[in-house]
């Protein structure tokens, strides 16, 4: 799942952006409110974090603007502002749930899951593409009825691949939305996950699930039934 946070302060972006990559989850931020408002724009993104107080546009804007979408992810607006009439503004204008600065990262996250759980429309949860299963919700893989354990990076990989079945996504396209970074030029960090998700997926009995596409990258291919 891809998130987005919207947050100037450089110390707590980080901070989310660290925590949250190793819960798993594909993370972008943006550092001032045009940014921001432009990314939130980009139908990819899950869920948004989203604070208010921010330089050259306001959160408030950003949720109008989101909140004239039809469809639109999740917002769990950050404020330093302990108030119940901020909170009603902010839930008025179309946040999902309010978290007042300073917070725990667990009762973040605790909130994210939660949101993730809602049920949206023209959303797909689960992927399904022949026998494979990917519940994107709970981070839950099944092929054939039988459970695949995945650690959180295979689970981010398969799930992007899902997202594209029959398409080639090039190393640089998994690698980018995986691990948020540009990826060196002779590393070979997606085939070695990518070796042993085919080893999960052979092991519940799906093979030549993902084919090498040489020269080019990774295209799911599953096993019809």
């Amino acid at each position: 799942m891809r998130l987005l946070i919207v947050e100037d302060d450089a110390r707590i972006r980080s901070f989310l952006v660290r925590g949250l990559s190793e819960e798993g989850f594909a993370v972008d931020t943006a550092a001032d409110g045009e940014d921001g408002a432009w990314k939130a724009s980009d139908p990819v993104y899950d869920l948004i974090i989203l604070d208010v107080m921010l330089p050259r546009k306001d959160g408030w804007e950003i949720l109008r603007t989101l909140q004239a979408r039809a469809e639109r992810p999740p917002v769990l607006v950050l404020t330093a502002k302990d108030d119940v009439a901020d909170r009603v503004r902010g839930l008025d204008a179309g946040a999902d749930d309010y978290l007042v600065k300073p917070f725990s990262f667990d009762e973040l996250l605790a909130r994210l899951r939660a949101l993730l759980r809602r049920p949206r429309q023209n959303v797909d949860w689960v992927l399904r593409i022949g026998p494979l299963h990917i519940d994107r919700a709970t981070r839950r893989v099944r092929w054939d009825g039988r459970k695949v354990e995945l650690s959180a990076r295979e689970f981010l990989i398969l799930e992007y691949l899902a997202q594209n079945p029959g398409h080639v996504v090039t190393r640089t396209r998994v690698y980018e939305h995986v691990w948020n970074e540009q990826m060196e030029p002779m590393s070979n960090t997606i085939d070695v996950h990518v070796k042993e998700i085919r080893r999960k997926l052979a092991a519940a009995g799906g093979t030549k699930v993902i084919a090498t596409v040489r020269g080019a990258g990774y295209r799911l291919e599953p096993e019809p039934r």
